[in-house]
């Protein structure tokens, strides 16, 4: 087990030595996921186990992580954690993804080396919602006076109507 994770991986090696990753790496390295985050501060935890399962070599595990996306509602942030296992089969083919078992998500592996962050990166993207919101109701709700709600008028509240004046001349049947 290695201490400090490294940047690139040979994740079909790993499996033939029974390999294993255990640490952490930075939210603010995972750069498709800065879209949907509010902060990028903290780190994700990692905890990979490679393997071969007959001559399938898979790659299972923990990722864990405290998220601050971005509430689709209010457009705060919101605390989203994550605590999931994968188990992915290494595949080199479209036709290989096809044939794995249901309990394994396919990992293409076309390069000898790939990039750890972008494993982790696209299985948190799997599974982070596409419209993350406040578990309570978080719309911005008018102010009140004294307990009491304010009414709006009705000529301030809805907006100008273009064909206003044609219903005007219709009534008066100007033309």
């Amino acid at each position: 087990m290695l201490d400090r994770l490294p940047e690139y991986i040979d994740p079909l090696h790993l499996a033939d030595k029974r390999g294993a990753l255990k640490g952490q790496i930075p939210i603010s390295s995972l750069v498709r996921l800065a879209e949907f985050l509010a902060d990028d501060k903290g780190a994700v935890s990692i905890d990979l186990f490679f393997y071969r399962e007959g001559r399938l070599p898979i790659a299972e595990g923990d990722i864990t992580a405290n998220l601050e996306l971005i509430c689709q509602n209010c457009l705060t942030a919101v605390n989203w954690p994550i605590n999931f296992h994968i188990k992915l089969g290494m595949v080199k083919t479209i036709d290989q993804a096809n044939r794995l078992p249901e309990e394994y998500e396919p990992l293409m592996v076309t390069e000898e080396r790939i990039l750890l962050n972008n494993i982790i990166e696209d299985e948190i993207l799997l599974i982070v919602p596409s419209f993350p919101k406040h578990d309570h109701n978080c719309l911005i709700q008018p102010p009140s006076l004294n307990g009491t709600d304010i009414f709006f008028n009705d000529e301030q509240s809805s907006p100008k109507n273009p064909f206003a004046i044609l219903a005007k001349l219709k009534k008066t049947g100007e033309h």
